[in-house]
């Protein structure tokens, strides 16, 4: 018997150990679930538009996804079925755990150069050197992590020399946490830059806003708890049950953005407050507006979804006229 296998032996707890992977790939099954729906509303909400850069992201993060969730099912059986009896395997890191890593990365790093596309569109008709900036910290961090991190896994063939690359995972989920930051943050700022006084398409805005902050929190929280776990508890893998959810997460908030004009211009039709009834030949306003205003307003608002292939506001200065409030706002353009 090895000596490695003769230290695992007696502080191995199955339960806080394999257990914990076991859970975590039965959480990442329910959100690979979750990103299905999230993939099935945006081409239902893009038919008719043809091949195009966005069905093609979806569709490839969507493989990526179903890859890992594959990988890691496989690394469980492997430990709790296969070797159901056999002691010595679960010493050994198996293929399957490795490459997981490996697609999980991909997965990250992808989204966030997805993100870098989004701060220069929307950074379109402003200074770049917000996106620029933003954009050189997002691809140099996320590389340099991705680079260790896969150096890291592939230097360990035994479980016990994972300790010895801690300072890898503590590396990588703070940079990636950094970097998730730094997207929200720009965005952010870029969308409220953007405002333009006009109630109802600053409410808009307001929502893209709590979109973003809401999905960059998931992936950072999920980040922060897999690397306190492993602060806390390094000889367990309850870390890695939490990391194998990390790159779901992903996905997924990186879906609900894709889908978010979808809700919002859904939001926006029936939350519309200016109704008007014409029965019976008789024209009666619930409110005191001209008609020629209500159709621009309606028409404003309509303009806010009337380029959905970025999936990104660029709104320009509102001008004032006589009959009302015109508006041009090229928001969420070219996402199909």
């Amino acid at each position: 018997m090895s000596s490695s296998m003769q230290d695992l032996i007696p502080q191995l707890d199955i339960g806080s150990t394999f257990g914990a992977l076991f859970i975590g790939v039965i959480i990442a099954a329910i959100l690979f679930g979750l990103s299905n729906v999230q993939a099935f509303v945006y081409f239902q909400t893009h038919r008719g538009t043809g091949i195009t850069f966005y069905k093609l992201v979806v569709i490839g993060l969507w493989m990526l996804n179903a890859l890992h969730l594959a990988l890691i099912i496989h690394c469980v059986y492997y430990y709790l079925v296969i070797n159901y009896t056999n002691i010595g395997a679960l010493t050994e890191v198996v293929w399957s755990f490795q490459l997981q890593v490996v697609i999980d990365v991909f997965i990250i790093c992808g989204v966030h150069l997805l993100y870098v596309y989004r701060i220069w569109i929307v950074s379109k008709g402003r200074s770049r050197t917000l996106a620029i900036t933003a954009g050189t910290i997002i691809i140099l961090g996320s590389g340099v992590a991705a680079i260790v991190l896969i150096w890291a896994i592939y230097q360990s063939n035994l479980i016990s020399e994972l300790i010895k690359f801690q300072w890898s995972t503590y590396m990588t989920l703070s940079t990636i946490t950094f970097v998730d930051i730094v997207i929200a943050s720009s965005l952010c700022y870029l969308l409220a830059t953007s405002r333009t006084g006009f109630s109802s398409t600053d409410s808009l805005i307001t929502k893209l806003i709590v979109y973003i902050i809401n999905t960059g929190s998931l992936t950072s929280i999920c980040s922060m708890g897999a690397m306190i776990t492993c602060a806390v508890m390094p000889k367990n893998f309850i870390f890695l049950g939490i990391e194998f959810l990390l790159a779901k997460l992903y996905v997924n908030s990186y879906f609900a953005l894709l889908n978010a004009p979808h809700y919002l211009r859904a939001n926006a039709d029936t939350n519309n407050p200016y109704q008007f009834h014409n029965h019976h030949g008789v024209y009666r306003p619930e409110l005191h507006i001209g008609a020629s205003q209500d159709e621009e307003l309606k028409a404003s608002r309509k303009d806010v979804f009337s380029h959905l292939d970025d999936e990104m506001v660029h709104p320009s200065r509102s001008v004032m006229r006589p009959i009302g409030v015109t508006m041009e706002m090229n928001s969420f353009s070219s996402a199909r």
